[in-house]
């Protein structure tokens, strides 16, 4: 193992620190294309420095909306390099959730591929300064009054960037959450909390430049970002891919000898049951984390016995910039349990009844963090902010209990939030969506168990007098305007929904409903 690279000033000096101790070693393997700390660096610089000459500036905004990819790193990476705010959407949105966050945040470059440019149209794009295309550029592509340029124009162009002067709590990311008011929200992650997540993270999984991870966790979410960029800050290699397929997963493993592997639970669960599954090919991995939702203990202990590898449970939130509890390397693992707070991070079970008092052990509370990790704040939302900071504290609206040794356990959402294959799915904007078929008169969105996701959405229909629809015709209607993650995988039809005297929806009521239609 080789002398451990400089701690970097900020996150866009990461890949250019790194490149000064470990400049010929492997940073990134995507799709057959390795790349070395040397080279990536200065391609991410390249990037910076184009988006600089083209008038971005620090705390200016520009959106990366695409699969997982060489190209996506470089991106991420040159945008913080350049000064400017990263705001990473997840590529299964469709373009409509696309152009509501683009709206929001005041984003006015865009990197993205051929296929989203295609399909976007003249009112967003009129909207923007750019678009920098990640994938082969098409010819002809583009709007008037709109650059359209390939990164490996980008790229090939040379300018340097330079140096801009930020500090600690300026904003480095902002992450769009699932909106529990049917429109998502963008946390604003400081340069401090973004960075050092990745390092904890990386630094409780033990972490260094031996390490070879695959993983196929989505870029943009906190997860797939402390795995992505944790793992390059120690000089370790990430085996990246764009998307999660069982056999491949295991014969990249197989083939690049892979220490790590970090997934969700499904990603585990459809590799235990792959026909194919011959333990020889995870005979190198040393230790997996599972995070996204709560995990099967059956599941994990058997993973953990074809594997030979301890599976870490973690817990995080967007809110947290990543990471928020895990247990560390080395220490005693609770299956069933998130762990514990990572270093300077302090968590609260708050009582139900009474916020200010900790619940008591073993009893059910909302879980509170509060540390430097925490975010500044919603972009644009200080409504949405107050709800769920003071003081420091950050409400996180999950359900927790504490044990005797101070391990953590979910129990439960507080915010009917619906975790999906480790997406977060929100009920409300499902809701938005179908209220607005002519059909529906009222509708109310529910999790159901599912094998592989863990849960899914189940939407509730009450029908409008003398209206009728299908199953299929509401799906379709949600399908076209949300993510496939975010689509109900099936529809009931009832007379009446569970409501309070106030004419709330009592979420909470609908698995009691029956599974058939009116």
């Amino acid at each position: 193992m080789r002398a451990a690279p400089a701690a970097p000033a900020l996150p866009g000096d990461l890949l250019a620190t790194v490149a000064c101790a470990y400049p010929d070693a492997v940073a990134l393997v995507h799709d057959g294309r390795s790349f070395g700390y040397a080279d990536l660096a200065e391609r991410v610089d390249r990037v910076a420095g184009w988006l600089q000459a083209h008038g971005v500036r620090p705390g200016d905004r520009v959106t990366l909306y695409a699969p997982n990819s060489a190209a996506w790193v470089q991106a991420y990476h040159g945008i913080l390099r350049g000064g400017a705010v990263v705001n990473p959407v997840n590529a299964m949105l469709t373009t409509s959730e696309l152009a509501y966050v683009l709206d929001d945040c005041g984003a006015r470059i865009l990197c993205t591929t051929a296929a989203v440019l295609a399909a976007l149209d003249d009112g967003v794009l009129s909207r923007l300064w750019a678009v920098v295309v990640l994938d082969e550029l098409s010819p002809g592509a583009g709007a008037e009054g709109v650059e359209i340029v390939a990164l490996d124009d980008v790229v090939s162009a040379g300018h340097a960037a330079s140096p801009v002067a930020l500090g600690p709590e300026d904003p480095a990311v902002i992450g769009y959450t699932s909106g529990t008011t049917g429109h998502p929200k963008g946390a604003v992650q400081s340069q401090r909390a973004v960075l050092l997540n990745w390092r904890l993270s990386a630094d409780a999984h033990g972490k260094t430049d031996a390490d070879v991870v695959v993983t196929a966790l989505p870029a943009p979410h906190v997860y797939g970002s402390v795995v992505l960029n944790g793992t390059l800050g120690v000089g370790g290699t990430v085996v990246l891919m764009s998307r999660f397929a069982a056999r491949a997963a295991m014969d990249l493993a197989a083939r690049h000898h892979a220490t790590v592997f970090e997934g969700v639970p499904a990603m585990y669960a459809m590799m235990l049951a792959e026909p194919s599954l011959d333990p020889a090919d995870l005979a190198t991995l040393t230790r997996c984390t599972v995070g996204g939702q709560t995990m099967a203990v059956s599941t994990m202990t058997a993973w953990e016995r074809t594997s030979g590898a301890p599976l870490i449970e973690l817990w995080g939130m967007t809110e947290l910039s990543g990471l928020g509890t895990t247990h560390p390397v080395g220490t005693e693992r609770v299956h069933g349990s998130i762990g514990r707070p990572l270093p300077g991070m302090e968590a609260r079970v708050a009582d139900l009844d009474r916020p200010e008092v900790e619940a008591a052990v073993d009893r059910p509370g909302e879980l509170w963090m509060r540390g430097p990790l925490v975010m500044t704040g919603y972009f644009g939302r200080p409504d949405a902010t107050a709800e769920v900071l003071a003081d420091g504290w950050l409400r996180t609206g999950d359900l927790v209990r504490r044990d005797a040794d101070g391990h953590l356990w979910v129990v439960d959402r507080c915010r009917d939030l619906i975790v999906s294959g480790g997406y977060n799915v929100y009920p409300a904007e499902i809701e938005r969506v179908l209220s607005g078929h002519p059909a529906v008169a009222l509708v109310a969105v529910g999790p159901v168990p599912d094998e592989v996701r863990g849960e899914v959405a189940r939407a509730y229909v009450v029908l409008r007098e003398g209206h009728r629809a299908t199953e299929e015709e509401l799906v379709a209607c949600a399908r076209a305007e949300l993510a496939a993650y975010k689509t109900p995988r099936s529809v009931v039809f009832v007379p009446a929904l569970p409501q309070t005297s106030s004419g709330k929806i009592m979420r909470r009521m609908l698995r009691e409903l029956p599974a058939g239609r009116e």
